[in-house]
């Protein structure tokens, strides 16, 4: 049976060798590409999560107060908007970072993951976000214990310490200890013909 596909003709065995190439060129030169989305689409959404933690508590604070008043202002709603909020920002920023990603060519989307794989402002920023969330995601559950439920203590907890982490970075950096610069390295890309 091996020998009876090995004998096919000649004209079909050049086809099939012409379609694995380009099939090889074009997984070669789809991976990395995919791979750089995949780093600006998750980076996007670290970012979104960070935004809407940060605008959510006091957007949401302002809104129930000038509409419904002190009395339906709640512990468990805050923390629930907090973290929804953060979900939100979440989904919003990896959309848009896909769909500007697809739309772009595969150097643009090179040199913007090298651009920010080397921001070491945005990288700070992220580890003061990171240490934030952990922080209060393990402190609003000690603190308000009986005052929400676990799940929104939790979640809302991280939500706000990101924004407390991000703000620390903001912070610092206004006070005049700004994370140092790198010197970003030159990458060509090589054609594939």
């Amino acid at each position: 049976m091996i020998h009876h596909l090995v004998d096919a003709d000649s004209d079909s065995d050049n086809e099939g060798v012409k379609d694995s190439k380009s099939l090889a060129v074009e997984m070669a030169t789809e991976g990395p590409h995919a791979a750089d989305m995949e780093f600006l689409v998750r980076r996007s959404m670290t970012k979104g999560y960070q935004l809407f933690s940060l605008l959510t508590p006091p957007a949401y604070t302002v809104f129930i107060l000038a509409r419904k008043g002190r009395a339906q202002f709640s512990i468990n709603r805050f923390l629930r908007a907090t973290w929804v909020g953060g979900a939100v920002g979440c989904a919003t920023g990896g959309g848009f970072e896909y769909v500007r990603s697809a739309n772009s060519s595969e150097v643009t989307v090179r040199n913007r993951h090298i651009r920010s794989a080397y921001d070491t402002a945005s990288l700070r920023g992220d580890d003061h976000s990171t240490i934030g969330a952990l922080l209060f995601a393990v402190l609003t559950p000690a603190l308000f214990w009986r005052r929400a439920s676990t799940i929104n203590l939790v979640l809302g907890g991280a939500g706000i310490g990101s924004s407390i982490g991000i703000l620390t970075h903001y912070s610092r950096t206004l006070t005049g200890d700004p994370p140092p610069p790198v010197q970003v390295p030159e990458v060509t890309i090589p054609s594939v013909e």
